[in-house]
């Protein structure tokens, strides 16, 4: 028999007695995986057993005949495809980049909270220690899927990362349900772990193919491992299973930010997106946003024109869309008229004056304008908001530990960006 508990170097082993009995005693509470081998015999193996402070439990396996040819393999009922990766632990997210513009960066942590903004709203218990206490009682004395995940979000919201993810894991394990597997891959996602969320969200679409955002929580990992392309697909096909939704339209705006030239199928569902919702400005600003960026590819006269009109319609829907006011400026900009772009961009930053990109294209509006003085002031404001801006996001990622992983067959530990 063998014992080892996940995330440690802790490896126990032990023989059985004639009778096929067997002991470990003085456990700590926590994740193990117990194995059982004999020469001849295909192995048992239970790969996820929890321990409660102060549990006993009593668990029977049963080895199985190894038939000729065949390597040994585990026999034991499975609750759930065994994982591909382990979580070892968590570090800080120093060495993650994203400094200043890096949009792609930026983007992938916006839709990482986007996705886990999509889990089902959570009981408001009191995340206290006493609460936690409470519910690892609870599964001290009966272990269910549901105080595992209970125990889960307590972890999450008391700053424990490691635990919650652990018991999100178990839950899942035990009861693969569509929330359970959503919220685990929603952790992993959130603290920096893209490879094993894609695990999850891909054994979750598997099992729950109409699940929008179990689609759109594996575009959110695909993205952050860097295939934008495959992103943009996945959520489409999110998109495609409820047109109404609006969710994954904005995922895709928010993809759409951090493509130069967004391609043909992310134009299309945002166009459908305006169409089905005309009253909708974030869908007129996005659709027209990307008729922008591809205007070099289709080199359609009347897209100028239709931007604007997109545009106009978003500010005549919310009159305070500050950035289809900065869009405006940036078609003038674009024609030449600069005189009507600075008017484009003063009225974006009397409605958000922190609006970067407008302060930035204003500098250079005043310098085609012979206006220096204003053009360096301006430069000199949009310096110190990215300054800001770059500071204030820094904390914010410190304040998200990052998992430590291992993907199976690899044997280094992943902290990939």
């Amino acid at each position: 028999m063998r014992l080892q508990r996940k995330g440690t170097a802790d490896d126990l082993t032990a023989q059985t007695d004639a009778a096929g009995n067997y002991a470990f005693t003085k456990l700590h509470d926590g994740l193990y995986c117990l194995s059982a081998s004999k020469d001849g015999h295909a192995e048992a193996r239970l790969d996820s057993l929890f321990l409660g402070p102060q549990q006993t439990k009593t668990v029977d396996l049963t080895l199985g005949v190894l038939q000729a040819g065949k390597a040994s393999a585990a026999s034991a009922p499975q609750f759930f495809d065994q994982p591909q990766f382990t979580v070892s632990g968590v570090t800080d997210t120093t060495n993650l980049g994203g400094h200043g513009p890096d949009t792609a960066v930026r983007t992938r942590d916006s839709l990482a909270r986007e996705t886990a903004s999509l889990a089902e709203a959570k009981p408001k218990e009191s995340a206290d220690a006493a609460a936690r206490s409470d519910v690892e009682r609870l599964l001290g004395t009966h272990e269910t899927a549901d105080l595992h995940h209970q125990l889960a979000d307590l972890d999450e919201k008391l700053g424990d990362a490691l635990d919650a993810v652990r018991h999100y894991q178990r839950a899942a394990e035990m009861e693969p349900s569509e929330p359970h597997l959503f919220d685990w891959g929603a952790e992993l996602l959130l603290h920096h772990a893209p490879e094993p969320a894609q695990q999850v969200f891909s054994k979750g679409t598997q099992k729950y193919p109409n699940s929008g955002r179990m689609l759109l929580g594996l575009g959110a990992a695909s993205f952050a491992r860097g295939n934008s392309d495959d992103a943009v697909r996945i959520i489409c096909q999110a998109s495609d299973l409820n047109p109404s939704d609006p969710a994954p339209y904005l995922f895709l705006g928010k993809i759409e930010q951090a493509e130069i030239a967004p391609s043909n199928d992310l134009i299309a569902r945002l166009r459908r997106f305006a169409e089905l919702q005309p009253e909708n400005a974030d869908a007129k600003y996005l659709y027209a946003v990307g008729l922008w960026k591809q205007r070099s590819r289709t080199h359609k006269p009347d897209t100028a024109t239709q931007v604007e009109t997109l545009l106009k319609d978003a500010m005549r829907i919310d009159a305070k869309y500050a950035r289809a006011e900065l869009q405006l400026g940036i078609v003038e900009a674009d024609k030449g008229a600069y005189p009507e772009a600075i008017a484009h961009y003063r009225k974006a930053l009397e409605i958000d004056a922190q609006l970067q990109e407008a302060h930035y294209r204003l500098a250079q509006a005043y310098r085609e304008t012979g206006e220096p003085d204003k053009a360096k002031e301006e430069a000199r404001i949009y310096g110190q908001l990215a300054k800001e801006s770059a500071e204030r996001q820094d904390r914010e990622r410190r304040e998200i530990k990052q998992f430590v992983y291992t993907l199976r067959d690899q044997p280094t530990s992943a902290t990939h960006q």
